[in-house]
């Protein structure tokens, strides 16, 4: 994919008026283009992940016994924390962030503010991760008591309600991106 610009001559000093036609590659564009698709996958897979927590997994360890949730909620932690994850994880806040640079140029402003509330929102739903279920799933793995009601009680209620809210700030994410690539189909 080529963009041709055309430049008009003012006269230089020798005189001489006429045009000169440059072949770049569109490389900015293409880029574009290629981290809000990325953006988009990532940003969705991770919605589908909190929202699928919130729908089945938690709702499923509800009705276990104590020693049963702490055991698979510890579980779950380790086993999660895996280069598919973490791609969606990180690749949400990055390719967004991405794609937002690389749509920066005047023309591209309506989508920049969508795109700037996808980054916005993806921010959101990490720091509630990092500050607030990563902290929380920590605590429970270090445990080192045999009470697994009050292990359970110090982590179920606050834990489901921060996956809640990164869920929806992950969706979103989603929605304002797909608005975006809507936006520029038309």
């Amino acid at each position: 994919m080529f963009l041709r610009v055309r430049t008009m001559g003012t006269g230089g000093a020798d005189g001489c008026t006429g045009s000169m036609t440059t072949t770049a590659p569109a490389t900015s564009q293409t880029f574009g283009t290629i981290s809000l698709v990325a953006a988009t996958i990532t940003t969705g897979l991770l919605a589908g992940v909190f929202y699928a927590y919130a729908c089945s997994v938690m709702l499923a360890l509800r009705q276990v016994d104590d020693r049963t949730f702490v055991e698979v909620m510890n579980r779950i932690n380790v086993v999660i924390v895996n280069p598919v994850f973490m791609l969606s994880f990180l690749g949400s806040v990055a390719f967004t962030a991405l794609a937002a640079v690389l749509h920066l140029r005047g023309d591209q402003r309506t989508v920049l503010w969508w795109i700037l509330a996808a980054v916005a929102l993806n921010v959101l739903s990490f720091l509630i991760t990092s500050g607030g279920n990563i902290p929380l799933n920590n605590r429970l793995a270090d445990a080192h008591t045999g009470d697994f009601a009050t292990l359970r009680a110090q982590f179920e209620t606050s834990w489901v309600r921060l996956n809640i809210l990164r869920a929806l700030a992950n969706t979103g994410a989603l929605g304002a991106l797909v608005w975006v690539v809507h936006l520029r189909r038309g």
